[in-house]
């Protein structure tokens, strides 16, 4: 029942009807404003909240049985983080420790009451970082990035989290160290974070760091239990270099552009961020449109491409015979060319296919999300389609159906993947070729022998 409202007092009433008359405008339901207290952290959070989103998460306790535990209680568990807006299509960045072994996964956006369900798009246990998607009704507000290269020891920074379940709460401090090394337990230990004194808290994970100009430096990761004003989050060039390599991981469209590339942060003095082509592979699209490497990638597709993370958003929803117009700088001039691939050409020039000369197979993609729902270490796959008679993978015992995860030390969940092991300047010492296949949810590993 709602209760009754309190009396006025007579001195109350005069006091009501003197700032009336003082100031209209503010009973007028107009807000006021208050340039001295507009500070610069005012205006980071006010440009900022709508890139940082609230996480719920439902997960399974193994603890219990069934729905019910043995003392009655829930056989499911809630839990709570943030995330970061990466791509306006709803791609959003958080910590792995947020998302794994979930059985439900809902996100809220700032001022919205409507909750949407998320998928876990990529996730890595060790840098403990992990892209959920969801489906949004307009597309999002990306967040700012900056660079954790030029951090200053005491500067100011601001974090945003879903602090004990207290939606888009705002902390401040400073930067107070920077490359900590910090070990949880035997099994957790992060290299090369920003300790910070904000206050960061449970449900803060996977929440932005930023620095007074609202830009994204940091992924609040950890807190050390016990203390107080020390807390965590992982440098925004190494969240940037392992959620472009997720991506692209988790690409399943049949594009390979054969390109190397590495992120850039240009000099403190004009402070940005440049995409470098490290290694163009032989013969493959990019090669043949002309790029080389040291080229300075500018766009695709109209999309302005500043780090890895923008290049592969740019691909996200690229498939076999669409085009990228990509748009990049030589020495002082800017120049465009046209990547296209085409499956049926690729299926013509089967002599020249690296693959099937040096190993005898064909592959295509898969869904990576099915493999690592198997092997939690494992970020996708490729399947190969056929193994050619008598081949060197053939008499490694290869087969088709068979789930291709790694070449050597390195995982292939994509064309790239393979392309760059066998482009490796120390193929020819690969002898024999490790390689590790998934067949009929079972790992093996084997090696092919190399003439």
């Amino acid at each position: 029942m709602r209760s009754s409202p309190r009396r006025i007092q007579r001195h109350g009433i005069v006091t009501l009807l003197l700032l009336a008359s003082l100031a209209p405008s503010a009973w007028a339901g107009e807000k006021p404003e208050h340039p001295s207290r507009r500070t610069a952290i005012v205006g980071v959070v006010e440009r900022t909240k709508a890139s940082v989103v609230n996480i719920l998460s439902e997960r399974q306790n193994p603890m219990l049985y069934g729905e019910r535990g043995l003392s009655g209680t829930s056989g499911r568990s809630n839990g709570m983080g943030t995330g970061i807006v990466i791509d306006a299509r709803g791609y959003i960045v958080t910590n792995f420790h947020v998302v794994d072994d979930v059985i439900k996964l809902q996100v809220r956006m700032c001022g919205d009451e409507e909750r949407y369900d998320a998928t876990v798009i990529a996730k890595d246990k060790e840098s403990d970082l992990a892209i959920i998607k969801i489906n949004p009704k307009k597309p999002l507000p990306v967040v700012k990035f900056g660079t954790s290269s030029d951090l200053m020891v005491g500067e100011t920074v601001i974090a945003i989290g879903n602090a004990f379940g207290y939606e888009h709460t705002v902390s401040m401090g400073i930067v107070s160290a920077l490359g900590r090394d910090v070990v949880l337990n035997k099994e957790v230990n992060y290299k090369q974070l920003i300790q910070t004194n904000a206050s960061i808290n449970p449900g803060n994970s996977g929440g932005p760091l930023l620095n007074i100009d609202g830009e994204l430096i940091g992924v609040n990761v950890a807190i050390r239990a016990g203390a107080q004003g020390i807390s965590f989050a992982i440098p925004v060039d190494s969240m940037l270099e392992t959620v472009s390599d997720l991506l692209a991981r988790s690409r399943r469209n049949a594009f390979p552009t054969g390109l190397q590339y590495r992120d850039r942060v240009t000099p403190a003095q004009t402070p940005g961020r440049a995409l470098l082509v490290e290694k163009v592979l032989p013969n493959s699209l990019s090669e043949k449109a002309g790029l080389k490497s040291g080229d300075m990638l500018l766009a695709v597709n109209a999309q302005s491409i500043e780090s890895g993370l923008d290049f592969e958003r740019a691909l996200i929803d690229i498939k076999p015979g669409d085009k990228l117009a990509v748009k990049y700088r030589r020495g002082s001039d800017e120049k465009e060319i046209e990547l296209a691939f085409d499956p049926k050409l690729a299926n013509a020039t089967v002599a020249q296919d690296p693959l099937w000369k040096e190993l005898g197979l064909r592959l295509t993609t898969t869904d990576n999300e099915s493999i690592t729902r198997l092997y939690a270490h494992l970020h996708g796959g490729m399947t190969v389609t056929e193994v050619q008679s008598q081949g060197p993978a053939a008499k490694a015992g290869i087969q088709p159906g068979d789930i291709l995860v790694g070449l050597q030390n390195w995982e292939t969940c994509n064309f790239d993947n393979v392309n760059y092991v066998l482009n490796h300047e120390n193929f020819a010492t690969f002898k024999p070729l490790q390689f590790h296949i998934i067949r009929k949810g079972q790992l093996h590993r084997g090696s092919i022998a190399r003439d």
